[in-house]
């Protein structure tokens, strides 16, 4: 019995998730918004919590994440995200709130709201999409730019006299007492976004037994940015952005 037997008595149907809009995505071709949108989407449907999330995006290249996700959403200045989800979430405390950031929101203008939400163990879920730029404004550097990496703002390579070292800002988090699982996922295969699905679910199921602040990074391509076509950047990230940002699970209380 090959594949297409197995599906078909099986009545498998590979179908789009009834969250997801039928808006046209503006992210560019091989962009992991995309895939964590799918992802975040399904969760939501399969867990049957439509009606009661809640979703948080700043400025950036998901600012325009209400158009693709048939939630409740709420956006935040630069950077401010956590703040807005700490205030949703103690206002309607039933909701399942989280916030949807970049690297360049989360780690820089919002280091310090990330921080503290995560130390005061809001019970939101936070994802954070690190591709190591820039990519709305431009492809500058951002702090988790890697040591020797070419951006708009250092076209020579990050030089770290200069501009100090990558922040590795999710093992900053895991040390924090509010949190209750802080984990760096990928999305550049059907392993990984497997395994994001179940993080990102868990972190759902977190929420809603009221176990205080999930941390979810997504180690991320930016094609555009990193002037590379989809598959280069997926070689790129493997070979330069894992070793410095390995995968896996840090805190699961």
């Amino acid at each position: 019995m090959d594949v297409k037997d197995i599906i078909k008595e099986e009545n498998l149907v590979y179908k789009k998730s009834a969250i997801i809009t039928d808006n046209t995505m503006h992210y560019c071709p091989g962009c992991t918004h995309g895939t964590v949108h799918k992802v975040v989407a399904e969760v939501i449907e399969e867990m049957g919590i439509q009606d009661k999330t809640i979703g948080v995006s700043p400025v950036g290249c998901s600012v325009l994440a209400y158009n693709y996700l048939d939630i409740d959403w709420q956006q935040a200045a630069h950077g401010r995200a956590p703040a807005v989800a700490t205030a949703i979430n103690r206002l309607y405390p039933e909701k399942y709130v989280f916030a949807y950031q970049g690297d360049g929101d989360l780690a820089s203008i919002g280091c310090a709201e990330i921080i503290h939400a995560c130390n005061r163990g809001e019970n939101i879920t936070v994802i954070f999409i690190n591709n190591a730029i820039y990519g709305m404004t431009g492809g500058q550097m951002a702090p988790t730019t890697l040591e020797g990496m070419k951006t708009a703002t250092t076209p020579y390579g990050r030089d770290v006299k200069l501009a100090g070292y990558p922040l590795k800002i999710t093992e900053l988090i895991a040390q924090l007492p509010g949190t209750c699982l802080v984990t760096r996922e990928s999305a550049e295969s059907a392993v990984a976004v497997r395994k994001l699905k179940k993080m990102i679910r868990k972190a759902f199921e977190n929420t809603g037994k009221k176990k205080g602040t999930s941390f979810i990074e997504v180690v991320s391509t930016c094609n555009s940015g990193w002037k590379l076509s989809p598959v280069e950047s997926n070689t790129w990230m493997k070979e330069n952005m894992f070793p410095f940002y390995p995968l896996g699970t840090m805190k699961d209380i």
